[in-house]
């Protein structure tokens, strides 16, 4: 009797390995990573300028053991699928434990998804590729940037200022960018203004019974059929003084039906903004709830259930099944008036999204 084939698939956390874990059969085993495996040493600078920029990469010591085992259950399956997140740190985790676990190139499978959904979990696993090393160079390029910027500024910064500073190669620019406009705050010179509005009753009715008025303010905007631009308390005390003599008509009246069109879906900024706005949660702790949902969020019944799509990114793209999921749940529960004739397609204004 032929030997049953094993493969093993190893993800970043275990909420994920989780959620995918119950869309494969039973010839798959899923393990976690816990994030990255290896990085440079933080006591030295870990990167050899003389030759080229090379990192020196060590395995993390709290993820020594974990290694070692994930290295005894990589040797145990035919092929290793690498399923990190699809994103330039989670090529490089997957390029990472290729290199920390040894494993043969021919053994090695990136499989990469927007979403953790049966579907397309079952299409990644159908047409799995290499790992890509031009999105692995870039998160090198961008961890060596780091940490020359951070490991060789940083004491400058301790020598001519202060003790316990850091330099970045982010936060450096961002901090160059307020002091600017701080300088451009405490260079406006203030100009003051006034704004008058008025409280105003509309009589709907024949009668003056509390439930026939309706009130509403209003602002200013003509003097004597001049714009008004109001410059001080006294000037604004003189038009208030003629305007409480003056008689007020509803002189037109206009009636505008408005449209609104249906926003699009999130990206990342979007997100944290309307987060931070409604929620008033910082850009961590929004990111930190969103990877949750995108992992997967115990449901009950159905079990681990990824709830969104990949929380990184700057694309407005909605795969073709989530739009036809879509339009038949808007049929079944609200019926086919409320089904438009097409679905809406939002246009990113970034290049290769």
């Amino acid at each position: 009797m032929p030997k049953t084939k094993k493969y093993m698939v190893i993800v970043e956390s275990p909420a994920k390995a989780k959620t995918i874990g119950k869309y494969l059969g039973s010839s798959y085993f899923v393990r976690s990573s816990m994030g990255h495996v290896r990085d440079l040493p933080e006591r030295k600078l870990s990167v050899d300028v003389e030759n080229n920029f090379t990192p020196e990469y060590k395995i993390i010591p709290s993820r020594k053991k974990l290694v070692s085992e994930l290295i005894v259950d990589s040797k145990k399956a035919d092929a290793v699928y690498l399923a990190s997140d699809l994103d330039r740190e989670g090529e490089a985790i997957a390029w990472h434990l290729s290199q920390a676990l040894e494993i043969p190139d021919e053994k090695a499978l990136r499989v990469t998804f927007n979403e953790i959904t049966k579907d397309a979990i079952l299409e990644a696993f159908n047409h799995p590729g290499p790992i890509n090393m031009a999105k692995v160079n870039a998160q090198q390029a961008r961890r060596i940037l780091d940490r020359l910027v951070g490991y060789q500024i940083s004491p400058l910064l301790w020598k001519k200022i202060t003790k316990g500073l850091s330099a970045g190669r982010v936060q450096s620019v961002a901090v160059r960018l307020i002091v600017e406009r701080e300088k451009e705050i405490k260079e406006f010179k203030p100009q003051e203004y006034w704004k008058i509005t008025a409280e105003l009753k509309i009589f709907l009715g024949d009668t003056k019974k509390p439930e026939d008025v309706k009130t509403f303010k209003a602002l200013l905007q003509k003097f004597d059929s001049e714009n008004v631009e109001v410059k001080n308390e006294q000037q604004a005390k003189d038009i208030i003084n003629e305007l409480q003599k003056a008689e007020y008509i509803v002189a037109n009246v206009k009636k505008q039906t408005k449209r609104n069109n249906a926003p699009p879906p999130f990206t990342t900024s979007l997100l944290q903004q309307q987060a931070s706005t409604r929620l008033q949660f910082s850009a961590k702790k929004t990111m930190l709830i969103a990877q949750q949902l995108y992992e997967g969020i115990d449901i009950g019944k159905e079990g681990s259930v990824g709830l969104i799509t990949y929380m990184r990114t700057d694309s407005f793209h909605i795969s073709g099944q989530a739009l036809t999921s879509c339009r038949k749940l808007i049929t079944d529960k609200y019926g086919q008036n409320y089904l438009p004739e097409k679905s809406n397609v939002h246009a990113s204004n970034k290049k290769g999204t």
